[in-house]
């Protein structure tokens, strides 16, 4: 399809224009192979003009980009950093949207690591809103945002596969384009899909491979990171080749196990300064307060990081 096909046949779908039979019939026969770059363009236009948006918080930090942040895979095999760099931008006064579903599937989900560190699910926009305002991180349930978008995600239990709406949400940005969004891929030809994307609708964001789909760099090995927005595009960080990780008194060392509790647990350790922070996430917040607009220069930016994590990784 082209973009404009892609743009008609999503918006049917959002639309309940497709009866159901048909409706798996398109699911399934989408899932079969790679969505083309035009194909996801229109997905996402589509998506974009039903969207129930959120206004940014309306005080001096709205001269900052709010970060919006994707969790829609959740981790099996490693523990879930994305909480933490959540929280270390909000600490750094950039507004903060989480957006995604309230179950894991068996995964673990952030929004249950969010929970035991306090940062509870809003309930509705407004209350989105309230804590924006208050300074707080906003977990944003996909179906308040894009409830028809997540009613096609939801039929992967029907299914029993994902579809194509969860890769179209995680390009959602609820701030109608303010908002710098943080977009973990898996492969080569995602990164290289979703960047087109992004080139093509202007939109801000920070593109790197993500940890088992997770918005947070592997914290044993930087992945490159890419910085697009209004058209233009750069590479913040190159790809690390070797791992960061050595041996010493200031090495981090992960949470033993990737439940939500000890996830938990680890992350405020990490952010009281008990366990030094992974290098991958200080350079991966560098690059969120740089695209947010915190600092005007990158180095800026990084030195920044450096000194207030008490860390040199980033210089």
């Amino acid at each position: 399809m082209n973009e404009a096909e892609a743009f008609e046949l999503f918006s049917a779908l959002l639309d309940g224009g497709v009866p159901e039979l048909e409706l798996g019939a398109l699911l399934t026969a989408l899932a079969m192979n790679p969505v083309l770059p035009e194909e996801l363009s229109g997905f996402y236009r589509a998506a974009r003009g039903r969207l129930n948006r959120l206004a940014p918080p309306s005080t001096a930090r709205l001269a900052l980009r709010p970060l919006v942040i994707p969790s829609y895979n959740g981790t099996l095999e490693h523990p879930n950093l994305m909480p933490l760099l959540a929280l270390l931008a909000n600490h750094f006064n950039v507004p903060v949207v989480v957006h995604g579903p309230l179950e894991g599937h068996g995964r673990i989900a952030s929004v249950s690591i969010f929970r035991e560190l306090g940062v509870l699910p809003c309930a509705s926009l407004e209350e989105a809103r309230v804590e924006l305002a208050e300074g707080r991180i906003a977990y944003v349930p996909t179906v308040l945002v894009a409830p028809a978008l997540m009613q096609l995600i939801a039929l992967r239990s029907r299914l029993g596969f994902e579809n194509c709406a969860r890769a179209v949400a995680s390009l959602i940005d609820p701030f109608d384009g303010l908002g710098l969004k943080l977009l973990p891929t898996g492969d080569e030809a995602q990164s290289e899909r979703i960047g087109r994307v992004l080139l093509e609708h202007g939109d801000c964001a920070l593109l790197f491979h993500g940890s088992e789909g997770e918005a947070y760099a592997d914290p044993r090995q930087r992945p490159a990171i890419e910085y697009f927005c209004d058209g233009a595009h750069e590479t913040l960080f190159e790809a690390e080749p070797l791992p960061v990780m050595t041996n010493g008194p200031r090495t981090s060392r992960l949470p033993e196990h990737a439940d939500a509790k000890s996830t938990a647990r680890w992350i405020r350790d990490a952010l009281s300064g008990k366990e030094p922070l992974p290098p991958p996430i200080t350079n991966l917040l560098a690059c969120c307060l740089y695209g947010a607009g915190y600092a005007d220069d990158f180095n800026q930016s990084k030195a920044i990081v450096a000194v207030r994590t008490h860390s040199l990784a980033v210089a």
